[in-house]
């Protein structure tokens, strides 16, 4: 090859393989700035998620304070808090991730310390809690072990196990009965619990994924939330059987569920759709909705105020009031954090406790005091 085509090939080269280099780094300039910009957002994100700050302003709810639980021995790095029960000055409140109860002994005075809180610690996958008044054992359900498991308030210690349908979840206590009603999600059904000999009595086919439900003492109907029929069902306790079946219009996969009954009236989260729905016990219909926070799972209703809450997956905590003219307006939507999606309030000091999810971090409970009444 002579001179002249060495300067040719050069010059070729120079002018087609030299750009395309530049090309490549270029696009490897690009990737590596996207990826940065990617793993800042998940750092942030982790962060944010690890240290939940101070909840959003409000004007109807002050924030005390956060209830710090007890480092859990059997946590990894997520943890998922489930529901929260009152039964007089205690708060219980579950571990979805160890299956870990909590009892809080609540003060009139002060937020409560750790020394006030007290573990039973058994298999993960605990759900809903109640206490029988009259023995004074608690029942909480455990999806992936599918019992309800009796344990004794005062040691926290087991007492014995009960077998029911799969995925067992939501769980009241029924006085009027009395019996112990378990909502089973896979299963749909309903098994009823005798608290007077801790056996089963009865199962009820539903129909659908049971929910959250109440129970209603004028009729005595317990009105259970079916999820995946985005549905109704008024379950008559006597027959063992499902009576009645209602659509919830304008509500898609209904999850929490509070009763206001001298008002005739349900409150419905509805987390396929964000949205809160009031349905008429005598309509037996949907008569408003009202739009709430991402995914809302837990609806709590404070009879006193005529308050209902509602807070879900998306960590928003919406106070929505009803005026004497039966109109509801949103009072407050509230950011409290990713993952806080179960609620319960006292009717007695009007207290609001919000069990927060946490990254690496212990756990907590916010805890609000009502404002602007």
């Amino acid at each position: 090859m002579n001179d002249r085509m060495l300067e040719s090939v050069s010059i070729f080269a120079a002018s087609v393989i030299m750009p395309s280099h530049m090309r490549i780094r270029t696009v490897v300039r690009a990737f590596l700035w996207i990826a940065a910009i990617g793993v800042a957002a998940v750092l942030a994100l982790f962060v944010w998620q690890i240290f939940p700050g101070t909840p959003g302003i409000a004007t109807s709810l002050k924030f005390e304070g956060f209830v710090v639980l007890p480092k859990d021995r059997r946590a990894g790095i997520l943890t998922v808090m489930d529901y929260l029960t009152l039964n007089g000055k205690d708060l219980f409140v579950t571990n979805v991730s160890t299956g870990t109860v909590y009892k809080i002994a609540l003060n009139d005075d002060r937020l409560a310390g750790t020394s006030d809180v007290s573990m039973f610690e058994l298999e993960p996958a605990a759900h809903g809690v109640v206490v029988d008044p009259v023995s004074g054992m608690a029942y909480v359900t455990r999806s992936e072990a599918n019992t309800v498991d009796i344990f004794d308030p005062s040691t926290m210690r087991l007492v014995t196990r009960i077998p029911v349908a799969d995925d067992p979840d939501g769980i009241f206590y029924l006085s009027a009965i009395p019996t112990i009603y378990v909502a089973s999600g896979d299963a749909k059904t309903a098994t009823l619990i005798d608290p007077a000999t801790r056996t089963v009595s009865a199962t009820i086919a539903l129909g659908g994924k049971p929910e959250f439900g109440v129970f209603d003492a004028r009729t005595n109907l317990f009105f259970q939330n079916l999820e995946d029929t985005s549905s109704i069902a008024a379950v008559d306790l006597s027959k063992r059987a499902v009576t009645n079946l209602w659509p919830l219009d304008e509500c898609v996969h209904p999850t929490g569920m509070a009763i206001d009954e001298p008002h005739r009236q349900l409150f419905i989260g509805c987390s396929g759709n964000s949205r809160l729905a009031v349905f008429d016990m005598e309509k037996h219909q949907v008569v408003t909705s009202i739009p709430v926070g991402g995914g809302p799972d837990s609806v709590a209703y404070d009879a006193g105020l005529h308050r209902i809450y509602v807070t879900g997956r998306a960590g928003v905590l919406c106070v929505v009031e009803r005026d004497s003219k039966g109109a509801f307006a949103t009072l407050d939507t509230i950011s409290l954090h990713y993952g806080a999606h179960t609620l319960a309030v006292d009717p007695a000091s009007h207290k609001l406790y919000a069990a927060y999810a946490s990254l690496v971090v212990a756990s907590r409970i916010a805890v609000f005091s009502p404002l602007g009444n």
